[in-house]
């Protein structure tokens, strides 16, 4: 049996799933806008120590992932749409405050709230999205366009940010708290117009549980939390690259840093948006685990590669990113979609919720990859993250073959 043309595929997608996925795109680009500059500009404008920049960062960031756990399970209880709602109001308010504020803790408020729309927009657009597809190949082309709008978003976001905030232009930020408005628009017209959503036209309090539960819930559910920690694993690895990385070339006093940083950078994104579709094109017929033991196994064959790669041979490092790159493409994408073969369809947000706490991994990241670059080698550190590498694969096969019992929610 041949598969639906992508042209048929994109004719089901509603209206609310094409707003959910550029809703994705802007709430993104949005993040990434104020993100990569934040150090720059509490620097900047404000003085701060490196101490003091991490203290802020670390702390916005750890309570946008813990914020975005609860999220998940809120959006189940009472409805998708609140927490969109919610996500867009934040970033409307957020934005403007950044175009405004002139004292340092009122710039940090502003700060934190501009990370809080990714999180709360994520797990219930997902959600959303994945209950208004019956089909599983329309879900997974969905998915796959998710992930790819959300990799132009994160590399625009940064070229809008460095234009508006690090130029001298703070106001300029208030023209994103207005295209906030603009997608605020959006939702309330095509919340109507899309028709009934399952989990937002029922009591869900009454079918779902409450946090507290619903911990307990997750605690037991053994199969999901192999894939959770695989997944944190992958993270890990794959976070070396904007890190710990730039790191090591840097130490190692590598001639013309910046451009090979960028070209790694290039390399990165050209690689994923030239391999996304094809790939998924190919492996459509794998099982999903299958797909992710393959890209594990590419992001092996990465970190050997610059494990062993010389220091100053910038052919190698841009073969290893691609390759790295090319896992990533295949990996990133199929994550999503197992983790909503594996949700009930009750817990959908609390699921995609929940898994959003593997970006823990690119927290961790930095320090990990510190502390073996400070006492040991960059040989070391690659080594290190094979393994990592290695054992999410083998975690992946374990939950595989797990067998698995649900929990009664009730």
């Amino acid at each position: 049996m041949s598969s639906p043309s992508l042209l048929k595929q994109l004719k089901r997608f509603t209206p609310l799933v094409w707003v959910m996925i550029v809703g994705n795109f802007f709430v993104r680009s949005a993040y990434y806008m104020v993100w990569p500059f934040l150090a720059v500009i509490f620097y900047q404008n404000y003085q701060l120590s490196a101490t003091e920049v991490g203290f802020f960062l670390t702390l916005a960031a750890t309570i946008a992932v813990l914020l975005g756990f609860y999220a998940g399970n809120l959006a189940d209880r009472f409805g998708r749409t609140k927490l969109l709602y919610t996500a867009v109001i934040v970033g409307v308010v957020s934005f403007a405050l950044l175009a405004v504020a002139q004292s340092l803790w009122l710039f940090a408020i502003a700060v934190f709230l501009a990370c809080l729309p990714r999180t709360l927009w994520d797990a219930p657009s997902k959600a959303l999205l994945t209950e208004e597809l019956k089909n599983p190949e329309d879900r997974e082309l969905a998915l796959h366009i998710l992930y790819f709008v959300v990799n132009v978003g994160a590399a625009l976001g940064p070229l809008y940010g460095l234009w508006a905030g690090l130029n001298g232009e703070q106001f300029s930020f208030i023209y994103t708290s207005i295209s906030y408005v603009g997608l605020l628009i959006a939702l309330v017209y095509l919340g109507v117009k899309a028709g009934p959503v399952k989990n937002s036209q029922i009591d869900l309090s009454k079918t779902v549980p409450k946090f507290t539960v619903w911990l307990g819930i997750l605690r037991k559910d053994s199969l999901f939390l192999l894939v959770l920690i695989a997944t944190t694993l992958i993270y890990i690895v794959y976070a070396q690259m904007d890190s710990s990385l730039v790191q090591f070339l840097t130490r190692a006093d590598v001639p013309d840093l910046a451009w090979l940083i960028s070209s790694l950078i290039i390399t990165n994104a050209c690689v994923i948006i030239v391999c996304q579709f094809p790939l998924m094109h190919v492996t459509r017929n794998w099982k999903i685990e299958n797909r992710l033991y393959v890209g594990g196994g590419v992001l092996i064959i990465s970190q050997l590669i610059m494990a062993f790669n010389a220091v100053d041979n910038y052919v190698g490092w841009m073969i290893a990113v691609g390759i790295l790159s090319f896992s990533e493409a295949l990996i990133f994408t199929n994550i999503n979609i197992y983790i909503d073969r594996l949700a009930p369809e009750h817990l959908k947000a609390s699921y995609f919720g929940a898994a959003g706490l593997c970006s823990l991994g690119y927290a961790l990241a930095p320090i990990l990859g510190g502390l073996i670059l400070d006492f040991a080698t960059g040989m070391t550190l690659f080594i290190t993250m094979a393994l990592f590498a290695l054992s999410a694969v083998v975690l992946y096969r374990v939950a595989e073959l797990r067998p698995r019992e649900l929990m009664d929610p009730s």
